[in-house]
């Protein structure tokens, strides 16, 4: 059933004001925005409770909002819709869903991509999306990272951070050290002057490639629990990638030795 809003300052709607970028609510909520991330999601087994989106939308996809059970469907317009988040709208759907758990160390498949400290939505959203694409099973980050549920790197990952299993680490040097002890051949990216070139490594059946800061890359102290340091052969020159595409490279590369 569609419920037409009739006060936009109704208490149910103010997850969408206030679960911005890196904000999250204790019992895991997200949000979501545009049409494109939440058909995805209403066709995955993530759970959604509230949908807020405008005639055209309901028009054009209803079919698709009846087949999973949503607790309140909410109609509204893009002018009211922009009053009900704060800022100007620029689609016309949005949902209010609960992260699914994180997975336990043992549960994480064969292929991890590990994160260590990166600072933005976006690298984030887009790792995300190529880790989905090139059968990446399982996506590492520390609470200081921006979440793949989070509204930004969601948006940028176009949903499809839901294909991979999250697990949020407290410290990366304890988590590198107990993935080993799973048997995970633990490569880090990184340009050193002992790291070898990407197109002479043997990958492991099982393994975990760490990507760096944005601007610092990884630690040292890091790099020496690690069990190869890789980099990508470059033009002379070229001192980097970014990160987003370094990764990209790497799982792909990854994906095709392993």
């Amino acid at each position: 059933m569609i419920t037409k809003i009739d006060d936009i300052n109704n208490e149910e709607l103010l997850v969408y004001k206030e679960l911005r970028d890196n904000a999250f609510r204790s019992d895991r909520s997200f949000i979501a925005d545009s049409p494109k991330v939440v058909n995805l999601l209403l066709q995955s087994d993530v759970r959604i409770k509230s949908i807020l989106a405008t005639q055209k939308y309901y028009d054009e996809f209803m079919s698709l909002v009846k087949q999973k059970d949503i607790p309140r469907i909410y109609l509204t317009t893009k002018e009211e819709m922009g009053k009900i988040v704060g800022h100007k709208i620029h689609h016309n759907c949005m949902a209010h869903g609960i992260r699914p758990d994180d997975i336990a160390l043992e549960s994480a498949g064969d292929r991890i991509i590990m994160l260590d400290n990166i600072t933005s939505s976006e690298n984030v959203g887009a790792i995300a999306r190529s880790a989905a694409a090139l059968g990446v099973t399982s996506y590492f980050l520390p609470k200081s990272s921006p979440h793949p549920f989070n509204r930004r790197a969601l948006r940028v990952s176009m949903g499809y951070a839901h294909m991979l299993g999250i697990h949020v680490y407290e410290n990366i040097i304890e988590t590198i050290s107990a993935l080993k002890t799973y048997g995970y051949k633990v490569y880090a990216a990184e340009v050193t002057q002992d790291s070898a070139a990407l197109s002479t490594v043997e990958v492991s059946d099982k393994w975990v490639l760490i990507m760096g800061h944005e601007g610092k890359g990884i630690a040292q102290e890091i790099l020496d629990v690690c069990d190869e340091v890789i980099s990508i052969e470059m033009q002379k020159g070229i001192k980097s990638f970014n990160v987003g595409v370094a990764a990209s490279i790497l799982m792909y590369s990854f994906g095709q030795k392993g």
